[in-house]
C-alpha cells in the first residue's frame, strides 16, 4: 500500500511540474514579445528622433498665423509635455537589446539617442528625471527624482564619450539604420559635433562637472574625428511611400493661415540672401505685377508682435510670403538634418572667436554658409533654384557687409554673424535650435510686442504635478524659489 502511494505521489508531482511549465508558457503572450532585434528597434529610433523638429517655427520667427492666435508666436505658452519619454523608453530597449546580443555598434546608437533627448528636455525645462528615468519596468520606480541641470549635463556628456569609445575602429555591421545607411564613421562624427554643440550650449558657465568646457572642448575638437563635408551630414531621406514622406507632405495649416514671419524674411532680404527664394513664394502681388523670382522686393513677411486679424488682412491683400510649396506638395522635399556639417562649421567658428580654440574663424564660418548652400542645391525639389545657390553665388554673397565676417567690428558682432547664418541655414531644419541659441545669445535679435519679454522655458507637465508632485516641487523649489513660470532662467543660462 505504501509503495502505491510513493508512486501516486510521484507522478502528482511529476504532473503539477509539467503543469506548472505548461501554464508558464501558456501565460507568454506571443503578440507581446520580450525580446526584438536591435533592427527594428533602431529604424524606428531614426524615424521618431525627427518629431522633434516639430512646431518651432513660431517661437524661432520664421512663421506666423493668420487664422488665430498662436501661443508660441506671442510668446505666452504655459506647459510642455514629456512626450518624448515615450520615445525614450524605445531608446531604453534598444540600448538592452544591444546588450543582450553584444551588439557594441547599436549600444552606441542607444547611447547617442538618450543624449539627444535628455539635452532637448533639459534645454527646454532646466532639471529634468535622468538617473532614475526610464527604471518603472526594471527597479519599479515610477515617481523619478529630478537631476540637476548641470547634473544632467554631466550625464549627457557622459553618454556621448561611452557613445565615441564604442564606435572607434567598430567594423559590425548594423542594419535599420536610416539615417547613415550602416555607415558607423558617420555615426561617430555625429557623436562628437553633438558633444561639441551640448558644450557650446555651455557658453555661460566656466565648468562643468569641475572641468573647463573650454578645455573639454579643445580636446574633442582637436583629438576627435568630425565631419568634412556636406556629405557627411546624418540626415533623413524622405521617399514617397506610405509612412516615409516629408512629414510636412499635405499639411492643411500650410494652404490656410501659415505664412512668413518678417523677422526671418527681412534678414535673407538684408543680406539679399538667394535662399530666400528656396524657403518661401513670392507675394501675390509681386507675382501678379510680373517680378522675376530674383527680386527681393518680391518677397514679403507678417508682423509676429501684432494681431493675427491685422496680419490676415495683410495676406488677404496679396502682400505676404507664404513658404515655398514644395515643402507641403512635394512627398520628399528636402531632406531633414539632424545635426549637419553647416552647424558644426559655425559651432566651431563660434569657439573660435570665444577663444577656445585656435583656428581660422572666417575659413570655418564660410565652410558652413557654402555648405548649407551646396544642400539647397543639392535637393530634389529646388533643381529649379539651383543657378540661385551656385558656387558663384555664394561667393558673391559672402562679400555682402551683413556676411563678411571681416567686417563685423567686434567679436561680439562677429559672433551674431555666425548665430544669425546659423539661424538662417535651420528653416524647417533644426526644431528648437534657433529658438535656444537666441536665448543664449541674444541674436539674432527677435521683436516682440510692448512689454513683452521672450520666455527661457517651458512649464513642467501638469501630469508631473498629478502623479510626481514631490520631485517636481522640490526641483521648482531648487531652481526657481517654486515658481514654475516660462520667463525663469534655468541653470545653463545663468
Amino acid at each position: 500500500m505504501k509503495m502505491i502511494v510513493r508512486i501516486c505521489t510521484c507522478i502528482l508531482l511529476a504532473a503539477a511540474a509539467v503543469s506548472c511549465t505548461d501554464f508558464e508558457e501558456l501565460n507568454k503572450d506571443p503578440n507581446k514579445p520580450t525580446q526584438t532585434s536591435p533592427q527594428l528597434l533602431l529604424t524606428t529610433a531614426c524615424w521618431d528622433v525627427f518629431s522633434e523638429f516639430d512646431n518651432f517655427q513660431y517661437e524661432s520667427r520664421m512663421l506666423v498665423a493668420t487664422d488665430g492666435e498662436s501661443s508660441e508666436q506671442f510668446y505666452n505658452w504655459t506647459r510642455g509635455d514629456f512626450g518624448s519619454f515615450d520615445n525614450l523608453r524605445n531608446i531604453q530597449k534598444l540600448e538592452e537589446e544591444s546588450v543582450r546580443v553584444s551588439s557594441d555598434a547599436n549600444l552606441a546608437l542607444a547611447k547617442f539617442f538618450k543624449a539627444w533627448y535628455f539635452y532637448n528636455l533639459t534645454i527646454k525645462y532646466g532639471d529634468i528625471p535622468f538617473s532614475e528615468a526610464l527604471q518603472g519596468e526594471t527597479n519599479e520606480i515610477y515617481t523619478a527624482k529630478y537631476d540637476t541641470q548641470e547634473d544632467v549635463f554631466v550625464g549627457i556628456l557622459n553618454l556621448l564619450k561611452e557613445a565615441d569609445t564604442l564606435l572607434e575602429g567598430n567594423t559590425e555591421i548594423i542594419t535599420g539604420d536610416i539615417l547613415n545607411d550602416g555607415s558607423l564613421s558617420k555615426w561617430q562624427k555625429l557623436v562628437n559635433a553633438f558633444r561639441l554643440k551640448v558644450l557650446l550650449t555651455l557658453s555661460h558657465k566656466p565648468t562643468i562637472g569641475g572641468e573647463a568646457v573650454a578645455s573639454r572642448f579643445a580636446d574633442i575638437y582637436s583629438g576627435k574625428v568630425l565631419m568634412n563635408d556636406v556629405s557627411e551630414s546624418t540626415q533623413i531621406n524622405f521617399l514617397d511611400q506610405s509612412g516615409s514622406r516629408y512629414l510636412n507632405f499635405n499639411s492643411s495649416s500650410f494652404g490656410s493661415g501659415l505664412y512668413m514671419d518678417s523677422t526671418f524674411v527681412q534678414k535673407l532680404i538684408d543680406r539679399e540672401d538667394p535662399r530666400l527664394f528656396v524657403y518661401c513664394t513670392q507675394t501675390p502681388n509681386a507675382l501678379k505685377a510680373g517680378k522675376a523670382v530674383t527680386d527681393f522686393t518680391s518677397y514679403e513677411g507678417g508682423n509676429p508682435t501684432v494681431q493675427y486679424s491685422l496680419v490676415n488682412a495683410k495676406a488677404v491683400a496679396g502682400n505676404i510670403s507664404k513658404p515655398n510649396s514644395r515643402y507641403y506638395d512635394d512627398p520628399v522635399c528636402e531632406s531633414m538634418m539632424l545635426l549637419g556639417y553647416p552647424e558644426q562649421q559655425f559651432i566651431i567658428a563660434e569657439a573660435i572667436l570665444r577663444g577656445w580654440i585656435s583656428g581660422d574663424a572666417v575659413a570655418e564660418y564660410n565652410k558652413g554658409i557654402k555648405a548649407s548652400f551646396s544642400f539647397f542645391a543639392g535637393q530634389a525639389s529646388t533643381k529649379g533654384y539651383s543657378s540661385y545657390l551656385s558656387a558663384e553665388a555664394c561667393n558673391q554673397y559672402l562679400l555682402n557687409s551683413f556676411v563678411d565676417l571681416d567686417q563685423a567690428p567686434s567679436v561680439d558682432m562677429k559672433i551674431s554673424y555666425v548665430i544669425t547664418q546659423k539661424y538662417l541655414q535651420t528653416y524647417f531644419q533644426a526644431g528648437k535650435t534657433p529658438f535656444f541659441e537666441q536665448r543664449r545669445t541674444g541674436y539674432p535679435i527677435f521683436e516682440t510686442a510692448p512689454g513683452v519679454t521672450i520666455p527661457n522655458r517651458w512649464m513642467y507637465p501638469q501630469t508631473e504635478y498629478d502623479y510626481n508632485k514631490t520631485n517636481v516641487t522640490e526641483a521648482v523649489t531648487r531652481q526657481f524659489s517654486g515658481k514654475d513660470d516660462i520667463r525663469e532662467t534655468p541653470w545653463y543660462l545663468k
